[in-house]
């Protein structure tokens, strides 16, 4: 990337920028060049997503040595923390927009009263999950359809990540909020630190060492529990001492009901969004379970494949969401739009390469993480599948997060709705059980109603009616 693309005058190197990605700056993003917004922000989101995935793929990697049972008791008890990430992710949403919105605005107290309030949100919403998990795992894993062993050995897993997912909730919601300030280096270095403390205690709890014991998939819990929970200490302490476009004082904290009122209003949206697209995963799963623990262990390790490959499209799609939101605080709705058209332009680039890799080296990939036949077989057909999509796919991304970042979260909810819960769930039904397709009726099934969501919500972006969205 020149100078030029980057907005990068001949006196501040391209590696002078790339330090202030990294280690943060106080620029004002709605006055500075658009490129080099987009830069400042994109490079640490995307790094601090890298960081993110990377938890599930250390995880699945280690678990993946466990055998077949073990990957999908992960991955069913994924299902259920998808609804966990859709309140967690949904919340973070609003929280991003409001605070990017107050920011832009100049209006830098009601944007640390907001963070706070979300905070307290973020706890209550945690509460229901913690229940089911630490009382009712055994039974959720039945739900699911989960094998003898799961119902046996796996449940812990299950006990220990939703029975902790107060940390999980709390890591999305304040790195939302630092992320809605500018403050994007600060969320990604609270992941790498996070993700470091995940990948030394993994193969230690997973196997033993030494004096410890060796707990099995209870021990991939247990560490990746610790690493997010040493995450949030530093989120919030940070938080109070050290934000650059954010920073809290003790003397906020304190429950602000209007706040609260107005976090939840914004936050339907986003939740509605989120739960609608987490959920049409539980019935994507629970189909793949009726077909075999193969299925729903390739589809698991292919979803971490993913999730690894998506998040620095995803780091771009966050950089849209908080360069909308501050421009349109800041009164700005073209610089808005003109963001989101130069960064889903560099998301279709990156993904491409993505769906070149998945269609070349898909097996590949696949025995990274098991050497079961089968599953491999399953897993590399939906890696191919996908290469497919991922041109299209990009610009949905940063449309979605377009309309979240200007505070709309309505309109991609409805969109999700009719995509995902009435054409994405029945044709993979059809296409799997009816017409006995088997796995391969899913992703396919997917493929046809992700590309089409995709088509048609780049297309209602065009139309313009998100700037006259009021936060």
């Amino acid at each position: 990337m020149d100078n030029k693309t980057t907005g990068i005058t001949p006196k501040q190197s391209i590696w002078q920028a790339l330090k202030d990605a990294v280690t943060g700056t106080e620029a004002d993003y709605t006055q500075i060049s658009l490129n080099k917004a987009i830069f400042l922000l994109a490079v640490p989101m995307i790094l601090e997503l890298v960081m993110e995935a990377t938890f599930a793929v250390v995880d699945i990697y280690f678990v993946g040595k466990l055998g077949a049972s073990a990957v999908a008791t992960v991955g069913l008890s994924e299902t259920f923390l998808f609804l966990l990430f859709s309140v967690a992710m949904g919340l973070a949403t609003a929280v991003t927009a409001i605070i990017a919105r107050r920011i832009g605005e100049k209006k830098e107290e009601d944007a640390s009263k907001s963070a706070i309030q979300s905070i307290f949100l973020g706890i209550l919403a945690s509460i229901p999950f913690a229940i089911l998990g630490i009382f009712f795992s055994k039974d959720l894993l039945r739900l699911m359809g989960g094998d003898v062993w799961s119902l046996e050995h796996g449940y812990r897993y299950t006990q220990w990540i939703l029975g902790t997912n107060i940390i999980i909730v709390l890591l999305f919601i304040i790195n939302a909020i630092f992320r809605g300030a500018g403050d994007a280096a600060i969320a990604m270095r609270v992941l790498w630190v996070a993700n470091a403390v995940n990948i030394v205690l993994d193969p230690i709890l997973i196997f033993g060492w030494g004096p410890i014991p060796a707990l099995g998939i209870e021990g991939a819990a247990i560490a990746t529990t610790i690493g997010r929970g040493v995450g949030v200490l530093i989120q919030l302490w940070t938080l109070f001492n050290a934000g650059k476009h954010i920073k809290v004082r003790l003397s906020e904290i304190s429950w602000n009901g209007s706040i609260i009122l107005h976090l939840i209003q914004t936050s339907f949206g986003g939740i509605g969004q989120m739960l609608i697209g987490m959920t049409s995963w539980i019935f994507l799963m629970r189909i793949l379970a009726n077909i075999s623990s193969e299925a729903v262990a390739g589809a698991t390790i292919t979803l971490r494949i993913m999730m690894f490959t998506l998040m620095p499209a995803w780091g771009f799609s966050n950089a849209a969401a908080t360069l909308v939101g501050q421009n349109l605080g800041a009164g700005n709705p073209d610089r808005a739009e003109s963001t989101v058209w130069k960064i889903g332009f560099y998301n279709m680039l990156f993904l491409i390469c993505v769906s070149i890799t998945y269609f070349t080296f898909n097996e590949s990939l696949m025995k990274i993480f098991t050497s079961d036949l089968k599953v491999i077989s399953i897993g590399s057909q939906w890696l191919r599948i996908l290469s497919y999509s991922y041109l299209v796919y990009g610009w949905w991304m940063v449309s979605t997060q377009a309309f979240n970042g200007a505070g709309d979260t309505k309109t991609p909810t409805l969109i999700n709705l009719v995509f995902f819960w009435c054409i994405q769930i029945p044709l993979s039904y059809y296409l799997a059980i009816t017409s006995g397709w088997q796995h391969s009726g899913v992703f396919w099934g997917v493929f046809i109603s992700e590309t089409s969501v995709g088509i048609f919500t780049l297309w209602l972006f065009s139309r313009g009616s998100w700037k006259k969205v009021k936060v």
